[in-house]
């Protein structure tokens, strides 16, 4: 069986939140090969959703919660942007709270981890989410170039545009 395509999680194995493994999914109670391992935000503390009862919608209606805290993302247009990704989305792993960008007026895709060495080439692309970064952090470019690393103190998260394919990046640390 296929998994899903998700809009703004394109790769989710590729960000380790799902992973091939046999699970009895709680929500649609079926027997399947991949397990949903990121964050979920609810009263009860689930496990072992799949990945299809993420793209519908029904492990977020039946345990009342989220994938991606909605206070935590940036603006968009229309409130089913909103809802795509807070209820049938699988979110990342952030060091803090995770944050999803948006761009175009919508929510941007989530790509990769990376640190300083995988975004170098993206530099003037991504220079007014760098200057930020920079002023956020009180740092000098040259600390950024140091400190952001994959799996660093210092993580940074790609995203793309899903519209104008704009990169954009957010970081956060440990």
């Amino acid at each position: 069986m296929t998994l899903p395509t998700f809009t703004y999680n394109p790769d989710p194995i590729k960000l380790e939140v799902i992973k091939k493994g046999k699970t009895d999914c709680p929500v649609c109670n079926k027997e399947r090969d991949y397990v949903y391992k990121g964050p979920f935000y609810s009263v009860e503390d689930v496990e072992g959703i799949c990945p299809w009862c993420i793209a519908d919608g029904s492990a977020a209606e039946k345990y009342e919660g989220s994938f991606q805290d909605d206070a935590s993302c940036e603006e968009v247009e229309k409130e089913a942007y909103i809802d795509e990704l807070v209820y049938r989305t699988p979110g990342y792993f952030g060091w803090q709270q995770e944050h999803w960008l948006s761009h175009c007026g919508d929510f941007c895709a989530i790509v990769e981890y990376v640190g300083w060495k995988e975004i170098e080439h993206l530099e003037e692309e991504l220079a007014g989410d760098l200057n930020e970064i920079m002023a956020t952090y009180h740092m000098p470019k040259e600390k950024l170039k140091e400190w952001l690393t994959n799996d660093g103190a210092l993580q940074g998260y790609l995203f793309k545009c899903v519209h104008c394919h704009q990169h954009r990046l957010a970081v956060d640390s440990n």
